[in-house]
Parts: C-alpha cells; sequence; structure tokens
C-alpha cells in the first residue's frame, strides 16, 4: 500500500490520506465515526484499486487515525471540507464515493457539493440523521445542554463519546425528512442483523433521494460491520459495476 502523505488546509488542519492514482472514476472511501483508513473495507478496496489500476483516495478526518486535531472538535461541516479539499486538490475527473455508516451521511453532504462530478455513491449500512434516530431524548437534550454522553463501544473497551459540537452541527444537515437532490446512481449495502444502524434506513434513504436508479441490497445475517470475507466480496462486485 502507497505510504501516508499529509495535506495542511488552511487553518492548519494536517489530513493524513493515502492516494494511488488509476483510471477513473476515483474511489473515495468515508470511514465511519471514530473509524479511520486502517479499517478492513476501506484497505480491501484500496488494495483492489491497486490491482486493477483504478484511481482510489483513503483518508483520515482530523482528531481520527494519523490525521492531526481533537476528535472532540469534529463535525459533519469539518470532515466534509477535509474531504472535498483533498478532492480538489489531488483527484481530476468523476468521484465514485463509498461511505460506511456516519460516512454514508457524509457521502450524502459531500456529494451535494460534487453533483457535476458524481459517477455514484455506494452506501454500507449508511447511518444519515443517526443523532435523530439513534439517541433517546434524554440523551439529546443532555447533547443540546452541552453535556458530552457516552455509551457502551462493542468495538473497543473505551466507552463511545458523542460530544456537543458534534451534535449541533449535525443537526443542521437532517437530510431523510425532505428530498435529497441527488441523480448519480446508487448502491446501498445493509446488513439486516444490524445492531447499530436498522436496515430501515437504507430504505428510508432509497426513498429520499431523487435518483431513479437506487438498489438496495438486504444481507440478511450482515451485521453492522459487513467486514466478512463475502461481504467484502459483495462489496467488491458492487464497486465492479462502476467499471463497467
Amino acid at each position: 500500500m502507497t505510504a501516508i502523505m499529509h495535506h495542511t488546509l488552511y487553518d492548519g488542519r494536517r489530513i493524513a490520506f493515502r492516494l494511488t492514482p488509476g483510471a477513473g472514476p476515483c474511489l473515495v472511501f468515508l470511514p465511519g465515526y471514530m473509524s479511520d483508513m486502517s479499517g478492513g473495507k476501506a484497505t480491501a478496496l484500496f488494495a483492489e484499486a491497486e490491482a486493477r489500476g483504478r484511481a482510489c483516495l483513503l483518508l483520515d478526518y482530523s482528531g481520527c487515525g494519523q490525521s492531526g486535531g481533537d476528535f472532540a472538535e469534529g463535525m459533519l461541516s469539518k470532515w466534509r471540507d477535509e474531504v472535498l479539499a483533498l478532492v480538489e486538490s489531488y483527484v481530476a475527473g468523476p468521484v465514485l464515493l463509498v461511505g460506511s455508516s456516519m460516512g454514508g451521511w457524509l457521502m450524502l453532504l459531500v456529494a451535494e457539493h460534487l453533483k457535476h462530478r458524481l459517477a455514484g455513491l455506494v452506501g454500507i449500512a449508511p447511518a444519515p440523521d443517526f443523532t435523530r434516530w439513534g439517541y433517546s431524548e434524554a440523551q439529546r437534550a443532555a447533547l443540546a445542554a452541552g453535556e458530552t454522553i457516552y455509551e457502551d463501544n462493542p468495538y473497543g473497551p473505551e466507552p463511545t463519546p458523542t460530544h456537543p459540537g458534534f451534535f449541533a452541527d449535525a443537526e443542521c444537515h437532517l437530510r431523510l425528512d425532505g428530498a435529497i437532490g441527488i441523480a448519480c446512481p446508487v448502491r446501498l449495502l445493509h446488513g439486516k442483523q444490524d445492531a447499530d444502524v436498522p436496515w430501515e434506513i437504507s430504505l428510508r434513504l432509497k426513498d429520499a433521494l431523487a435518483s431513479a436508479e437506487v438498489q438496495v441490497t438486504l444481507v440478511e445475517d450482515g451485521d453492522h460491520r459487513l467486514s466478512r470475507p463475502g461481504d467484502i466480496d459483495r462489496l467488491k462486485a458492487i464497486v465492479a459495476e462502476f467499471y463497467g
């Protein structure tokens, strides 16, 4: 895999990324909440791109992985702008956005700014609006009051924090209750045994999108991560559809 590089934004944020050149569209992978570009799906897609001579961009949001910054200051707006800055600086031509979990929400926000360059979207257990349906009213009230909340983390020893700044910003980016003016081809992949993001969210997203070409694939025994070998093969096959 290619070496990690860093891009410095106007305010000094240093964003870590990996880029392999090749034929387009360039696949841009957007990790989930508190995840980074070292995850299994990201690295599998990057390796596949390298092997097949396709362009691919991975990145760590500020405060995550090998990027600079404090996670407590992270928010969708900042991370969207980081993705757009990297695309503008390093990617020529069409873009294929692949978003996992929260990355599936961020994918929509990025796509709204790249409409003329979109080859397609691939959402893996996409989680748009999770600050609405994913938290209790008590949790939402605490966040709105400026408190940080913590939840059990099934993927690591430390609890998962949600900071009030992230919550306040996210409230400005809710998408599921209105029309989403994205018309490119969209593929959504979701496990029916997902304990974190209900698979019905992908159906709501399908209905909200303006695209006439949205396909939802439900994996009967699939969990949230969808990172088993068979899940990865299915994801690769979906991505391959965009390369003819």
